[in-house]
């Protein structure tokens, strides 16, 4: 359901500021960023360190295998406009063919063992939370996955467990792969927060 608020903005100012931003960055912008200016309750500041701290925060995972992780909750979450963007983002540090073979099934993709790990733990801890225990842990703590890795792993689930579920309730609109590209480098340099 797309509220108009979320569209146009909830206030003369937010309306200028979408409208700015959109001229400026030569595209419409995104529905995630639209959200955040609509009620700074709804989706305002506490969401936006939560989304920080997991994506951007220090992590043994880089940039690029958080928003890959992000990316593959989304898929399983069946959100196609948080598939295109995070995907988008993560190929800026990742072959974008290694990304797509994660995406189309992470097992077989060309990627190292910890990483795999992870995917399988988030897969069930996104598709089946009931049955998620500590074998499931052990299982990645033995492909390699250290403790802070798979905690660091499990805030990008929690976190895009949210993001996924709002970004198809308010049925954000999917922007073209170009606009997704450009928005991942303005998320690159500003960050969710």
């Amino acid at each position: 359901m797309r509220l108009a608020e979320v569209e146009r903005g909830d206030s003369v100012a937010h309306r200028l500021l979408i409208g700015a931003i959109s001229r400026f960055a030569g595209y419409r912008l995104p529905d995630a960023a639209r959200v955040a200016f609509y009620d700074r309750g709804f989706v305002g500041p506490a969401l936006g360190r939560w989304t920080q701290r997991a994506m951007r925060g220090p992590s043994e995972w880089s940039v690029s295998e958080r928003e890959l992780m992000a990316a593959m909750v989304a898929a399983w979450n069946t959100c196609p406009f948080c598939v295109g963007a995070h995907r988008a983002i993560s190929v800026r540090g990742l072959d974008p063919a290694v990304a797509d073979a994660v995406l189309a099934d992470y097992r077989t993709a060309p990627i190292a063992e910890p990483l795999r790990a992870a995917l399988a733990f988030l897969e069930t801890m996104t598709k089946d939370p009931d049955s998620l225990s500590a074998v499931d842990a052990r299982a990645a703590f033995d492909a390699g996955v250290t403790r802070s890795q798979l905690e660091d792993a499990a805030a990008v689930g929690a976190v895009f467990a949210v993001i996924t579920r709002n970004a198809n309730a308010l049925d954000f609109e999917i922007p073209t792969p170009e606009e997704f590209d450009r928005a991942a480098g303005m998320l690159l340099r500003r960050g969710y927060s």
